[in-house]
């Protein structure tokens, strides 16, 4: 499942048998940066273990990915099953979790098996687990506890054996500080926990993946291997990807696309043109100081005479900025902030920036 290259890299892929209609991304990652490589260390000697882990990263970093691997080292027969928590209605999130009986609810005209049991003897991730409602997040815990569940409209308790992988882009531990998540699930299910650093924290990984959904994605489209420009190798390790591996997986597929001739050029990347005119703001602006610091000088000048509204409104600045800085996109304005977007998305709505009937994009 992990080889390594000629050029030293090793390349994280899902094996046959986990055949799923998964996108490129979910497919592949590319680990060549010293911490990267410390991480897949980490993951391996981890997975052969029953013990819960927990996967922290901004979005589009890899964590499904992740997950997979720990559930293919594992060792453990049964299914690797994926949940979005951040996904589930949650009018209906505990009969997802747990199955229901027919006629448990109205709507319910015949017995479904939720995921836990559909896990059972192999791997259930719960993906954005701070999504999770408290009163569902109280059931999970017992479920964990007990190792048992019991299905909606049901009351005979059934014996699951699941190992259980956890991911989130956000800070569980300001989460419970919160009163958002509970402490004792929190403590139930970061027994290992996994950080995968984003892009921008691992720059030795940027080429070799570039490089990598170009030799993809050049097969899928039939067509000659552009090469990179110098210009454009600069460009791409320049760039602070918020979107991580899934913004430059996109970036290289556009580029391919649009790119006439056997050299990709930085005008060919599409990169956000804010986002990098900001970055290139921050480098001559170094002299003045980091950001954070001249954001708190500005913070004690208004702390002086706060007004009456001084939280809400430096809130609504910051939210906001970052939807305009985002194109005005609720997924990577969320990213931006490493919130979740429907967290963002109550911000935004919160502060009159979008209606209610907005769709999120």
């Amino acid at each position: 499942m992990t080889a390594l290259d000629s050029q030293h890299f090793a390349v994280l892929t899902l094996p046959d048998a986990e055949k799923q209609p998964l996108s490129i991304r979910a497919k592949a990652l590319v680990f060549h940066d010293p911490r990267s490589r410390e991480l897949l260390d980490f993951v391996e000697r981890v997975a052969p273990s029953e013990a819960p882990v927990l996967i922290h990263g901004e979005t589009g970093t890899g964590k499904e990915l992740i997950a997979r691997h720990i559930h293919f080292k594992s060792g453990r027969k049964g299914q690797f099953v994926a949940v979005n928590c951040g996904a589930i209605n949650e009018n209906l999130a505990e009969s997802e979790l747990f199955g229901h009986e027919a006629g448990a609810f109205s709507g319910a005209t015949s017995r479904r098996i939720g995921w836990f049991e559909e896990a059972d003897g192999g791997t259930l991730f719960l993906d954005e687990v701070g999504d999770l409602p408290m009163p569902l997040q109280v059931k999970l815990l017992r479920a964990l506890q007990e190792q048992e569940i019991v299905r909606v409209g049901s009351r005979k308790p059934i014996k699951v054996n699941i190992r259980l992988v956890t991911a989130t882009n956000i800070d569980l531990e300001q989460a419970v500080d919160a009163g958002h998540f509970r402490l004792d699930l929190y403590y139930r299910i970061h027994v290992a926990q996994v950080r995968v650093q984003p892009l921008r924290e691992r720059p030795l990984d940027i080429m070799p993946l570039a490089e990598h959904f170009r030799s993809i994605y050049c097969q899928r489209l039939k067509i000659d291997s552009p090469m990179f420009s110098e210009a454009a190798v600069t460009a791409l390790e320049e760039y602070p990807w918020p979107g991580n591996i899934r913004e430059l997986e996109n970036v290289v597929h556009l580029a391919l696309l649009v790119t006439n001739g056997k050299m990709i050029r930085p005008e060919n990347l599409n990169l956000s043109a804010l986002l990098a005119a900001s970055r290139l703001s921050q480098d001559k602006g170094q002299d003045k100081g980091l950001p954070q610091d001249i954001i708190r000088e500005q913070l004690r000048r208004l702390l002086d005479a706060p007004g009456d509204s001084l939280f809400r409104d430096i809130e609504e600045l910051l939210v906001h900025e970052a939807f305009s800085c985002s194109g005005f996109n609720q997924v990577r304005s969320a990213a931006l902030l490493g919130i979740t977007r429907n967290a963002m998305r109550t911000l935004l709505l919160n502060h009159g920036l979008i209606k209610p009937r907005d769709r999120v994009t």
